[in-house]
Order: C-alpha cells, then structure tokens, then sequence
C-alpha cells in the first residue's frame, strides 16, 4: 500500500478555510432565508430551479439531479411544496412512469418575493466581503472544481 499523499500546511489552511466557510456561510443565509420568508433553502432550490426553465417545468429525476437531491427526497420536497400550492406535479405524456414538477403563479410570486431578501442576504455575507479579483478567483476556483466533481460524483 503507498503511503497517502498528506496535506501541507498551507493545503490543511484551505481545505479547513473551505469547510468553515462553507458551514458558516450556508448556516447564516440559510438563517436569514427562512427567518424573512419561512422557506428552507431545499425549498429555495426546487422554486429556482423550475423558475429557470422555460415552462416552469422539469421532469422530476432531471429536478432532482439538477438540485442535487435524491429522487426519494426529491419527491417529499415536491409533495410539501404541493400541498402549499407553489408546485404541481404534471404527468408525463411520453412516459406513465415519469412526471413533472411545475412552479405555479403563487410559487413564482414567494420565490420573487424571497429572492429581494436572499440576493441581499448572499451579498452582504460573501460578494461584500471580496474584491473584485477575490470574486473572479473564486469563480474561476469554483469553476474548475464542479467541472470535475460533476464527473465523479455519484448520484442515486
């Protein structure tokens, strides 16, 4: 067995910097997100990803990839947002065994409505706090990084 490739002291400062940052950071927003508007940030998610479809809509297991959710999550998320009123499940067409979640108009009208408070939220404690080439690394860092985790990440 080869010896394991440790980290340096500078790699241990980023990789505990990322996971301090990354709890810290999601901890507060997630906060503040559901203290202005009542909406977990799964709910958050789901709202965004359907807004950003050109009908509102999304097969569910594309929706649960996209949100990186499990289908079985997925759908108890759905079936909660349901009840609600901000999502429908539609059936699929082409397939008996597929469906899809759609944002209805009152789904849409909470997602504006939290969106004006979250963007501000994620500004304030991340975009405010960089210059403008911390923002461009991080983007390029953040960037290089999900170009491979997409790759190797395994989902149900």
């Amino acid at each position: 067995m080869t010896e394991p490739r440790w980290l340096d002291a500078q790699e241990m400062r980023a990789w505990r910097g990322l996971i301090g940052t990354n709890r810290l950071l999601f901890e507060q927003i997630n906060r503040e997100l559901s203290r202005r508007s009542g909406l977990s940030a799964a709910d958050y998610e789901v709202l965004v990803q359907l807004s950003e479809t050109p009908e509102r809509r999304l097969r569910m297991s594309d929706l649960a990839a996209q949100s990186l959710s499990s289908k079985s999550r997925l759908s108890h998320q759905v079936s909660r947002l349901e009840r609600l009123g901000w999502v429908r499940r539609e059936e699929c067409p082409t397939d008996r065994r597929g469906a899809f979640a759609a944002l209805t108009d009152e789904g849409l009208a909470v997602l504006e409505e939290a969106a004006k408070g979250h963007v501000e939220d994620v500004r304030r404690h991340l975009f405010d706090r960089l210059s403008p080439e911390q923002i461009h690394a991080l983007g390029e860092i953040t960037a290089t990084l999900n170009s491979y985790l997409e790759t190797v990440v395994e989902r149900d």
